[in-house]
């Protein structure tokens, strides 16, 4: 295909494409997706000379297919189309990597279109499982029972106010053994840390704490197991 170099990235709309008004005049007359002349190979070729129109004439032809597979996929529309531009921004910056000799056009471009919707599919379930343990490893406080009474709920926020005023390392390791009920090993295999340093840290936050309570007037605070 005849015609001057465009090495701006070009615009692909999934509904209706408009050619450029700067395109040249005998792809203005001849923008047909359907035009016999216009097979796939050549649009490739043509698409490697960065001819912005034949990259819109290969959507025209095959966007529909394309977006059709990343629906099914992807079962969101919205990012379906998300999707669609992606694959066709790839073809546009490596159309020579097309092999006639293994697959249709049609056939490359759906193959690219699976690949980025399994990526997309990849990246949500590995962000749902990191927010899934993050959520299970942060340690909880169970709210007393109503019938413990307002005495035990002071205690309580006494309790989590004077912890936070320890320093991280030690508030996390306190936590993880009297809310999380880890031993001392286990803790030191969660944090990646010596067995000692768990222990020095549990031993030097459980003086500080227990300072802090019995200023309020908290007593009896038990001492975390090995």
């Amino acid at each position: 295909m005849a015609g001057g170099s465009n090495p701006e990235v070009p615009v692909i709309h999934t509904a209706t494409r408009v050619v450029p008004p700067t395109a040249p005049a005998h792809l203005l007359a001849s923008a047909s997706a359907a035009d016999p002349d216009h097979t796939d190979e050549r649009l490739l070729a043509a698409i490697v000379l960065r001819e912005a129109e034949a990259l819109g004439l290969l959507c025209d032809r095959h966007g529909s297919a394309v977006l059709g597979l990343l629906a099914r996929l992807l079962g969101r529309c919205g990012e379906a189309e998300e999707v669609l531009q992606e694959v066709f921004l790839w073809v546009w910056q490596h159309a020579d990597r097309y092999d006639a000799g293994r697959s249709s056009v049609r056939g490359w471009l759906l193959m690219i279109a699976r690949s980025r919707a399994l990526d997309v599919l990849r990246s949500d379930r590995s962000r749902r499982a990191r927010e899934e343990g993050v959520e299970r490893e942060r340690p909880r406080c169970q709210e007393p029972a109503p019938l413990a009474g307002l005495e035990e709920r002071q205690r309580r926020r006494r309790l989590l106010a004077a912890l936070e005023v320890l320093p991280v390392e030690q508030r996390q390791c306190i936590e993880l053994a009297f809310f999380g009920g880890l031993s001392h090993s286990q803790i030191a295999a969660r944090l990646g840390q010596p067995l000692g340093t768990v222990k020095s840290r549990i031993q030097l936050g459980m003086g500080k704490l227990r300072g802090a309570l019995q200023a309020v007037g908290i007593s009896g605070v038990p001492v975390a197991v090995g």
